[in-house]
């Protein structure tokens, strides 16, 4: 009995001495590693959710912003197209306008002569440019007219000078734009343009290079704008000197061209056929007309632009209803001359 209690109470000590060998705090932070082991392993789970998250988020963006791109660019297709359609179905309309336009200035008188023989090639057949001028320039006419009526009724209605100008401005751009009207149709056919077959007879008494001469519209406007302060005038007059020396020159250049073509047509005495390099030499001249015309509209146009700005609103308003008037008569005595009666014998 006394055996088997100190049995015991060595198990007891045994037992004792392990426990002494559990300490607390190697527990504690064995299962703190363990926490940490394990927290960080659902920190990367996370982590890895949210990456995969974000991706998709960018995916779905750039898909998103992708076929924005693709709706934009067809609605943008569509407009063109839209576009396109409508200034075709314009452009069918203007011509048809421009058709029935030409048509009772026809009727009218409007174009007589030789006119629509000029639109005729060699072989006959109709130079389709040039006839598309002739229904433009009498669309040009009657939108001139338009906006010079437009222009007297504000004259008479007293407007402010800055709503004034802004009508001024308006007759001026239509005027540049049948220069470069003139200056498509020169590369076209220039002889076309110099002769003046688009203009009526009596405006193509007047006619110097393919239009009028700045110096003579001088003459006939100045002296419906007085009264004009000395500086106006000191100005004017520089202006009339200036654009007869331009003119005075480009005359001088194109009977010199004249002279030089007709020794070229010369050259060879007139006998025999023309040899090839006298006719590449004739092209070669012919084609300076065009440059001609182009700085004779040039000079036309500054003439105007100078003017203008010499003048205040009110009397460059004043000067361009006269211009208009001017040449509204000439094709008005144009008209008349063709209705005359003549002697059937």
């Amino acid at each position: 009995m006394k055996m088997h209690g100190s049995k015991a109470l060595g198990e007891n000590q045994k037992l004792s001495k392990i426990g002494d060998w559990t300490d607390p705090s190697l527990t504690i932070d064995f299962e703190a590693r363990f926490d940490d082991k394990s927290g960080h392993r659902c920190h990367q789970s996370v982590e890895r959710s949210e990456s995969d998250h974000e991706g998709r988020r960018r995916l779905a963006d750039k898909v998103k912003r992708r076929l924005a791109q693709n709706r934009e660019a067809a609605r943008k297709s569509r407009l063109r197209k839209k576009a396109y359609v409508q200034q075709l179905e314009s452009s069918r309309l203007k011509l048809a306008q421009l058709e029935r336009d030409l048509d009772r200035a026809k009727q009218q008188g409007l174009y007589t002569g030789s006119t629509l023989n000029s639109n005729l090639a060699f072989d006959g057949t109709v130079n389709s440019r040039i006839t598309a001028f002739e229904l433009e320039y009498a669309h040009w006419l009657e939108e001139q007219q338009r906006q010079i009526c437009i222009l007297q009724n504000a004259l008479k209605a007293n407007i402010s000078d800055a709503e004034l100008q802004i009508l001024v401005d308006g007759v001026l751009n239509h005027c540049y734009n049948l220069f470069h009207m003139k200056a498509n149709v020169a590369k076209v056919d220039v002889f076309y343009l110099m002769s003046g077959s688009w203009r009526t007879s009596v405006e193509r008494l007047f006619l110097w290079i393919g239009g009028f001469r700045p110096s003579e519209l001088l003459n006939v406007v100045v002296p419906l704008l007085d009264p004009l302060t000395d500086q106006q005038k000191a100005d004017i007059n520089k202006l009339r000197r200036s654009s007869q020396q331009a003119e005075d020159a480009l005359s001088e250049g194109l009977e010199k061209l004249h002279q030089a073509l007709a020794q070229i047509v010369c050259a060879d005495g007139l006998h025999g056929e023309v040899h090839s390099s006298l006719i590449a030499s004739a092209i070669e001249k012919l084609e300076a007309l065009e440059g001609f015309v182009n700085q004779a509209d040039h000079l036309r146009e500054h003439a105007i632009q100078l003017m203008c700005r010499i003048l205040t609103p009110r009397q460059a308003a004043r000067g361009l209803l006269a211009l208009g008037e001017y040449f509204k008569r000439l094709r008005a005595l144009s008209f008349l001359w063709a209705a005359r009666p003549r002697d059937p014998t």
